[in-house]
């Protein structure tokens, strides 16, 4: 589990070809890795992969070919968010996450807004129903919040502390994310659907 609070920009360095998919060689940025063994949890941009191999600056994934289908920016050298998997005894500063993107969006708008940004994502048609205003969704594996829906599009405020330890700088109208909708609205509709 992850909180959707980046604690570094790291940096895809290689991508190498393999059976299934991909081994990635990431550059941790300003990751601390002293605590990391292998077989560790880390969401890059979102998405949560098994630590195989862990140098003094950096460490290596296996992506799968489905993970690589179902996201973006795993494909090549690229700046990507990094959190380290949550314990029980840390705060909950975002919300929780499993990694597990469920799609992928894409941003309509990207503008200042003041001091901060906003941001407008259109998100696939089948996750639109787990998208609530002031509800919580993860971009890129950064938790952020609603502010507005509509149909398939919704409004995100960013301010200017996330812009600054993030890579959602790098956006554009244009750009996909990796999206994750919140793991409570999952479970409702599940409930909703299949509950006694």
């Amino acid at each position: 589990m992850f909180t959707g609070i980046v604690t570094s920009i790291g940096k895809i360095t290689k991508a190498a070809p393999r059976d299934q998919g991909l081994r990635l060689a990431i550059d941790a940025g300003m990751l601390d890795l002293s605590d990391v063994t292998l077989g560790d949890s880390i969401a890059v941009n979102g998405v949560c992969l098994t630590v195989i191999a862990l140098h003094d600056d950096r460490f290596e994934v296996d992506v799968s070919q489905e993970t690589i289908n179902c996201t973006v920016g795993l494909d090549g050298p690229n700046e990507v968010n990094l959190e380290k998997s949550l314990r029980l005894s840390d705060r909950l500063g975002g919300h929780l996450m499993s990694g597990h993107v469920d799609g992928v969006g894409e941003v309509a708008r990207f503008e200042a807004a003041g001091e901060s940004f906003l941001l407008v994502i259109r998100a696939p048609q089948e996750l639109a129903k787990y998208i609530a205003r002031k509800g919580s969704i993860t971009v890129n594996g950064v938790s952020l919040t609603v502010n507005r829906v509509d149909g398939t599009d919704f409004e995100i405020n960013l301010i200017p502390h996330t812009m600054s330890v993030t890579n959602l700088n790098k956006l554009a109208a244009g750009s996909r994310v990796n999206l994750e909708v919140d793991l409570i609205a999952r479970y409702i509709e599940r409930l909703q659907h299949y509950g006694a």
